[in-house]
């Protein structure tokens, strides 16, 4: 038989189970108590009285404190008032750890300051709401991860410790690598899986990059997950529809499994469900355009900052991707638009509600020249870069490829205004405990 978990209660309605998990709460109503569980996948009532417990039970249960562990046995039942739909008729208790009332678990039931609850991150992941992001995370993920299996990509790692940047110079976290000098934590895996897409066509990567961007915004995190597909053979038409298909894919699995989980975070289903496809388009001159309607200053040349793309993303009630941004603005490998060689074949998608860039990438430069010079312009080592030259030595096609930022993505599908929230132990300008 299967084992036993809360949110399978269904599954064993009339069955004897038994639940390994920690104590929530615990209400009493005269002579009938409802301790109730969490297992990691929900949680559960539990209901005794004391006309039908032992003496020992009766007395085990009121001796219960907040996230005590245990073992609870008993009769599952349908019972439309409680929780999830379900309770459990309590036969045994055993318990495997009880927290002292003299040092009582932390996070009590009531209101606790944001301070507070991130020095306590490693213990506030157990409240179902924190609990409800997490699990959500993990859906992202999975999907992602199966959406790019069934269009035949192959996962190849990128190393996390790179001689030079990738982006700017300025935001990386830097280290003495034994007697070879200098060594940085990787801002992205782009440039690797490059390498990796000419030999196997279409690659992605996913693991953590590093940003040392002294930022304090409610959309940066100094150490994130990036999902980076990369293909070979490739337009920034390509791109913009792969992008499309991911991230559409990815809310269609939130929906069909994370319901529960959605409905914890008090995030309105309907808001997803009418994110259908095709996603909205706008060149930067256009975006541009509607940003200056809206009051924005920014002149034609800067990149959108965050409250440009606050604008334009509370203007959609779904996706939009921006694409062709002055090349002046973006990273040295982007490729110039062979209309306007002003403009580099770029794109950002921006998540609707106003939660901003969740996509970037862009069309590579393929041109040898073109790239050494590029090099040159951004003051960058050709010699460290000798190897990414190669790639347009030998072989050399039109690619591409972008990145989405998971915790961003995931704090959109949620609805959580920080993305704090989506990961289990953020990394910010002034916090690296716990």
């Amino acid at each position: 038989m299967a084992e036993f978990t809360i949110a399978r209660a269904a599954e064993f309605e009339g069955q004897e189970v038994a639940l390994r998990g920690w104590l929530y709460n615990l209400r009493e109503s005269g002579k009938i108590r409802f301790p109730i569980f969490r297992d990691g996948t929900g949680l559960m009532q539990a209901v005794v009285t004391k006309a039908d417990a032992s003496e020992e039970l009766w007395s085990r249960v009121g001796a219960l404190t907040q996230e005590s562990s245990v073992i609870a046995r008993g009769t599952v039942r349908r019972e439309p008032r409680a929780p999830g739909g379900y309770e459990l008729v309590l036969r045994d208790l055993e318990v495997v750890q009880t927290v002292p009332e003299d040092d009582p678990y932390p996070i009590s039931l009531k209101e606790h300051g944001v301070d507070f609850l991130l020095r306590h991150r490693h213990l506030w992941v157990r409240s179902p709401r924190q609990a409800a992001l997490l699990r959500l995370r993990h859906e992202v993920c999975r999907a992602a991860r199966e959406f790019l299996d069934s269009q035949g990509f192959i996962e190849t790692p990128a190393p996390i410790l790179t001689p030079a940047a990738c982006e700017g110079t300025t935001t990386l976290f830097g280290l003495d690598y034994f007697d070879l000098g200098r060594a940085y934590l990787t801002q992205s895996g782009q440039l690797y899986i490059e390498a990796t897409a000419a030999a196997l066509g279409k690659v992605y990567c996913f693991g953590p990059p590093f940003r040392a961007e002294k930022s304090k915004t409610r959309r940066h995190l100094t150490e994130f997950w990036m999902l980076e597909p990369e293909l070979a053979y490739a337009t920034l038409d390509d791109l913009m529809e792969l992008a499309e298909g991911l991230v559409a894919h990815m809310v269609a699995s939130v929906l069909e499994r994370c319901r529960r989980e959605l409905e914890t975070l008090e995030r309105d289903p309907r808001k997803l469900e009418a994110l259908q496809r095709p996603f909205y388009r706008l060149s930067y001159d256009e975006a541009l355009k509607l940003l200056q309607q809206k009051g924005s200053q920014l002149p034609w040349g800067e990149d959108l900052g965050g409250a440009n793309e606050t604008l334009l993303s509370e203007h959609f009630d779904k996706p939009v991707i921006i694409h062709r941004y002055p090349a002046k603005a973006k990273a040295f490998y982007m490729e110039p638009d062979p209309e306007r060689p002003e403009l580099a074949l770029c794109m950002d998608m921006l998540a609707p509600e106003g939660f901003g860039e969740i996509v970037g990438g862009s069309q590579r430069v393929s041109s040898y020249e073109l790239l050494r010079q590029r090099l040159r312009e951004h003051e960058l080592p050709e010699e460290v870069f000798s190897w990414y030259l190669d790639l347009r030595k030998y072989g050399s096609v039109p690619h591409g490829g972008f990145g989405l930022g998971i915790e961003r993505t995931v704090a959109w599908l949620a609805g959580v205004p920080h993305i704090r929230e989506a990961i289990p132990f953020p990394r910010m300008l002034y916090r690296i405990y716990p």
